[in-house]
């Protein structure tokens, strides 16, 4: 019997070195308990977490040994990082991919050689950076039945300077200066992450809204911020996953508290 596609190119993308991991079918979220930390190469491991499942989507876990990864988001004609990321490529930031992959949005996922960097996001320019210790969706994955398309592969290994993007799109000294983050702060970023994931259906995309409009009076949605309240809205099982937290953080900087949903500011004390 023939595998499935999914089994096959989660075989051949760890014969690469790239570790993968299985998400449930149609989502990004990971089918296994320990998410991005079960990431394998192991063929056997793979041919045992598709073989029962074989349409279980496809994860690759970013950062070396796997690729470095920067993603375009493309939420309609004004709201897309296609300009900033032509922007990037006049200024000689955006080298040659290893793969261009086009999302189930109209978005891209350009790969890049794997790297030690942080993840991170500038949600104002539409684009987010996934290296160690993140993971992507990858083809022949589909979600909301949409696939995930191969545009262009080559043989290259450029690495991507994400803090160097970073500086040309928000220059440290254009930036508003947050005040040292106490200790007391420190710990409010853990009681809102905390108050998102016990949030129940119903009422996680209001809490997350809510949290990230606070952690944003705070000095505290910066990029680690982001990622921490992102994970803790699928810990939570928000609907929507990872790109439903993510466009409701940058709600959250966009407009501010949603008068219409304000949440008891005790709660998530």
């Amino acid at each position: 019997m023939k595998p499935s596609p999914r089994l096959e190119a989660a075989l051949r993308y760890a014969a690469h070195g790239w570790p993968v991991l299985a998400l449930i079918p149609g989502e990004k979220i990971p089918a296994t308990r320990h998410g991005v930390k079960d990431a394998t190469t192991d063929p056997d491991k793979i041919q045992w977490l598709w073989s029962r499942h074989p349409d279980r989507n496809v994860g690759i876990a970013t950062g070396a040994p796997g690729p470095d990864v920067l993603d375009v988001d493309n939420h309609g004609d004004t709201r897309n990082g296609f300009a900033v990321l032509n922007r990037l490529k006049r200024e000689g930031l955006v080298p040659q991919a290893t793969a261009i992959v086009a999302t189930p949005r109209q978005g891209l996922h350009l790969y890049f050689k794997g790297t030690g960097q942080t993840n991170g996001a500038m949600p104002r320019h539409h684009l987010d950076y996934r290296s160690a210790a993140g993971y992507v969706v990858a083809p022949p994955s589909q979600v909301n039945g949409r696939p995930y398309l191969v545009v262009r592969h080559q043989a290259v290994a450029h690495e991507f300077d994400w803090q160097a993007a970073r500086n040309l799109l928000d220059p440290p000294e254009r930036r508003p200066r947050p005040e040292h983050r106490t200790e007391p702060a420190a710990g409010q970023l853990d009681r809102l992450t905390a108050f998102v994931a016990r949030q129940e259906h119903g009422n996680r995309n209001a809490g997350l809204h809510w949290a990230a409009c606070r952690a944003a009076e705070h000095g505290l949605l910066d990029a680690d911020g982001v990622e921490r309240l992102v994970e803790a809205a699928l810990r939570s099982g928000l609907r929507g996953g990872e790109r439903e937290a993510r466009r409701t953080i940058e709600s959250a900087l966009r407009r501010g508290p949603d008068p219409t949903r304000q949440l008891d500011r005790e709660a998530a004390s």
